[in-house]
């Protein structure tokens, strides 16, 4: 959490592996990512990290389905085996029977569960989400951070980025940053 220009996007990229830091040492399954390779760090990441952005990020012209998959086409993943994964994926997040639709023709909520499904396609470890309710309305934003405290019951580790105390009431751990410090760290309890 923080202001506008506290540093959370960047703090954001460093630890999504989209950028390099400056000084320091980022360690992240072991491997130091500010001494890979760009073309390791990209493959690092593609195995390692799922990414949902605020604004869906979803392409017009393909399905759902093939949205989805985009990922796994990189990881020179083969069709079949790519259709497959993408369809459970849509299946975890609700979307199972929306496979062949195109983003322009799910709702702001449904496009939002696509992202999601198209983060966890490559089957990552951590899942960095970027305002991931930020452009949709209370009813579907808490059915999303259901999905995503789903995920998390499940063992997978959560990144996310908000301005919402509410939401930040339901994570484990927060961060307030302030002109790229952290200004405090907070420990929740969260019932289970």
């Amino acid at each position: 959490m923080g202001a506008s220009g506290s540093g959370k996007s960047t703090l954001m990229n460093i630890l999504g592996c989209l950028d390099k830091p400056t000084a320091g040492q980022y360690l992240l399954d072991g491997e130091d990512c500010a001494e890979m390779s760009d073309e390791d760090l990209s493959r690092f990441r593609g195995q390692k990290i799922g990414f949902v952005f605020q604004a869906f990020n979803l392409i017009s012209e393909l399905t759902i389905e093939d949205n989805v998959a985009v990922p796994l086409f990189y990881q020179h993943v083969p069709t079949a085996q790519r259709r497959e994964r993408a369809a459970e994926c849509l299946k975890l997040v609700g979307l199972g029977d929306r496979l062949g639709h195109r983003p322009r023709q799910l709702s702001g909520g449904q496009q939002q569960r696509a992202a999601i499904a198209r983060a966890l396609v490559t089957k990552p470890v951590i899942l960095m989400a970027d305002e991931p309710t930020g452009n949709l309305d209370s009813a579907t934003g808490e059915a999303i951070l259901e999905v995503i405290q789903n995920l998390h019951a499940e063992g997978m580790t959560i990144i996310m980025v908000t301005h919402d105390d509410r939401i930040s009431q339901r994570c484990q751990r927060v961060f307030r940053l302030k002109d790229g410090l952290v200004e405090w760290d907070k420990l929740n309890r969260v019932p289970r």
